[in-house]
């Protein structure tokens, strides 16, 4: 059992390392070919930070934890509203942009009805098990190089001056201008081996911590797996709250929701076809109106503004569900 925890927090280590290297070399190559610093939070940096998710659900769905790899997203998704908006608004009011309650928003609410419907799929195919064969891993692959091209254009019409000040970009060109070639190409290259070491050592601790405490896969992935790889995610956003850039901390959170639903989900389908164990309607039912309650605060109450009391009552939300795992599932 203390092997299996050690595993754990070492793998959970290199994942979080990894994926900050991995977002530092790509972000560095991202800006030194042109782009902006707009489409680098919503495309690189937002990819970056589902990287855990990504890393350890593939696995996981190769070794045949299916448990694991669908808990992971659904968990991951519902920490990343819940606790990770909740948290960052108790800090800090969150003032949301209308571009990003039109453009972004609804998708993140249509990801979360798309994992209800292959949550279901055994009643609306007629089949034995509710699953994401890997055709429909495919579909959600494509589905998220549509999202892809769809920010970029989106991205284009929006002011870049909306994600960083100009004392920031002059930072940005020092470091660009002293930054050689070859340490970017080694931060990516060390951020994906400690991504995908880490992720095989995280999957096994959690696999046999899981067998040491008698819970299922899917506790675990809901959970441990959940929190550890939303990380990240919280990171990001309490900083981008703490510096006053709303706009960056929500684009943060929606782009990893949908990205973890496409991209995770798609890839660990791909691989081999995924089995809802243990997750039921209950666990993406919470998604799906945690999704919803984030868009109606920035959407309807208040002024385009998540303030402290929406964020306690996410957090207390998340605390009742997390009492109904801990109830319900063993």
């Amino acid at each position: 059992m203390w092997s299996d925890i050690i595993w754990l927090t070492v793998g959970l280590a290199l994942i979080v390392w990894g994926a900050n290297a991995f977002v530092d070399g790509a972000s560095w190559v991202a800006r030194r070919l042109g782009m902006s610093d707009l489409l680098v939070g919503l495309t690189v940096v937002a990819i970056g930070t589902s990287a855990p998710e990504l890393v350890i659900s593939v696995i996981s769905a190769a070794e045949g934890a299916s448990g694991i790899a669908v808990g992971n997203v659904v968990g991951s998704n519902i920490v990343n509203i819940l606790v990770i908006i909740g948290l960052t608004a108790l800090i800090r009011p969150i003032k949301v942009s209308g571009g990003v309650m039109v453009s972004q928003m609804p998708l993140m609410v249509l990801s979360a009805l798309i994992l209800l419907m292959f949550g279901n799929s055994a009643v609306l195919d007629g089949i034995t098990t509710n699953s994401i064969p890997r055709t429909g891993g495919i579909l959600l692959l494509l589905l998220c190089l549509m999202f892809v091209i769809y920010t970029i254009k989106s991205a284009r019409h929006q002011p870049e001056a909306t994600v960083a000040t100009p004392a920031d970009k002059g930072r940005d060109d020092i470091t660009l201008s002293s930054t050689p070639w070859w340490k970017a190409m080694l931060l990516l290259a060390a951020g994906l081996a400690g991504l995908l070491w880490g992720g095989d050592k995280f999957v096994d601790g959690a696999c046999g911590l899981a067998r040491a405490l008698g819970m299922s896969e899917t506790m675990i992935g809901l959970t441990i797996v959940a929190i550890g790889t939303s990380l990240p995610e919280m990171a990001a956003s309490v900083a981008a709250a703490v510096k006053g850039r709303g706009d960056m901390a929500v684009g943060n959170i929606i782009g990893s929701n949908i990205f973890n639903v496409t991209l995770v989900l798609g890839a660990s389908a791909t691989v081999h076809p995924l089995v809802f164990s243990g997750i039921g309607n209950t666990d993406l039912l919470v998604l799906l109106a945690a999704s919803l309650f984030f868009w109606l605060t920035a959407r309807i109450w208040g002024s385009r503004t998540i303030n402290r009391y929406e964020g306690a009552a996410m957090l207390a939300g998340y605390g009742a569900y997390l009492y109904w795992l801990i109830a319900n599932i063993h």
